[in-house]
């Protein structure tokens, strides 16, 4: 906490950093497994392939490696850190793998800890972090947004299976005292859509002693209601991204570049329709990594960065939306 500016009003985005797995599992490949097509999954979601981690990849190892990158674009000492929020559904420590990351790291000035809100996970992390920055507690954080979904689908269901697959992203936030990149949020969950995705346990009833049962502790694979998951994605992300632009005084006109959590094509066109925003402005990289659950809008973040896409002072709406079902947006300025 020392050095911590009290006054501090606004946050500045740093820099950027990724990793996906090396086994790449294309639409051909996964269609010697189930009955489908690279025509099929192509036309429906703009799938051609994803990304699926191997023995030696993991949620702590992924999440490292992509705040690494990230650190290193901020020019940062690791010891200047101060909070690290892994956003994550599938952790490899069910208590948390975040403080594995912080360590992996050498960042043992930071607090770390996981947050999970599956899809809408990164963004809601982002949010979160951006609080305790324009609070003034902490000074530097890193956000990272990771999935390894591949542990949890069921390959045999075909509906499913060809929609997901792992990969991390990471952003490296400051908070100052100079201005505000961070311009806005909004965030929403309705539970009682919750059953359309979910990942629910599978507890199996065993026994202590005679008289005392219990419930081993183990989860299903990913239970989806793709229609309705469609349908509520592209009637609730236009309304609170034109919300929230409203809200904070801009138009679509003055967006540079839409950032949707990468669920399906479809969605992406549609809300950029809504918007009246460019396909051309559209940030798309789910051809080549699926859904990636929380690692999807970090993932393109740090791709569009790097190859000089998104410059400074780009203005970014951004979205994410999925299990909970949870959805929310964030208007940002990178830099």
């Amino acid at each position: 906490m020392e050095g911590i500016n009290f006054n501090q009003i606004g946050v500045s985005f740093k820099g950027s950093g990724s990793y996906v797995p090396d086994q790449i599992l294309t639409n051909p490949k996964i269609s010697q497994k189930v009955d489908t097509s690279n025509e099929w999954i192509k036309s429906r979601t703009g799938i051609s392939e994803r990304r699926i981690s191997s023995i030696g990849d993991n949620v702590t190892e992924m999440g490292y490696a992509a705040a690494l990158s990230a650190i290193e674009m901020a020019h940062w000492d690791i010891k200047t850190i101060d909070l690290i929020i892994l956003a994550t559904s599938t952790p490899n420590d069910l208590f948390g793998s975040a403080p594995s990351v912080q360590a992996k790291l050498g960042a043992f000035n930071a607090v770390a800890f996981d947050l999970t809100a599956a899809c809408s996970g990164f963004l809601f992390a982002l949010i979160t972090a951006s609080q305790f920055l324009k609070g003034g507690s902490f000074k530097r954080a890193i956000v990272i947004g990771a999935d390894q979904l591949s542990s949890f689908v069921d390959w045999n269901d075909r509906r499913s299976c060809i929609l997901f697959g792992d990969g991390a992203g990471a952003l490296a936030i400051e908070a100052t005292n100079e201005f505000d990149n961070f311009i806005g949020f909004d965030m929403r969950t309705d539970g009682g859509r919750g059953s359309f995705l979910n990942l629910p346990s599978k507890n199996n009833k065993d026994s202590i002693i005679d008289d005392i049962d219990f419930l081993s502790g183990g989860f299903s694979s990913i239970q989806m209601n793709g229609q309705e998951v469609y349908k509520f994605a592209v009637k609730e992300v236009p309304i609170i991204l034109e919300k929230l632009l409203k809200k904070m005084k801009y138009n679509s006109d003055q967006v540079d570049w839409l950032l949707l959590h990468q669920a399906n094509q479809r969605i992406l066109d549609s809300v950029g329709e809504r918007l009246k925003i460019p396909r051309e402005k559209i940030l798309s990289n789910l051809e080549k990594y699926g859904n990636t659950s929380a690692a999807t809008i970090p993932l393109m973040m740090d791709e569009a960065v790097r190859d000089y896409r998104i410059k400074q002072n780009d203005i970014i709406a951004t979205s994410g939306f999925g299990a909970g079902l949870s959805w929310g947006a964030a208007l940002i300025k990178w830099g």
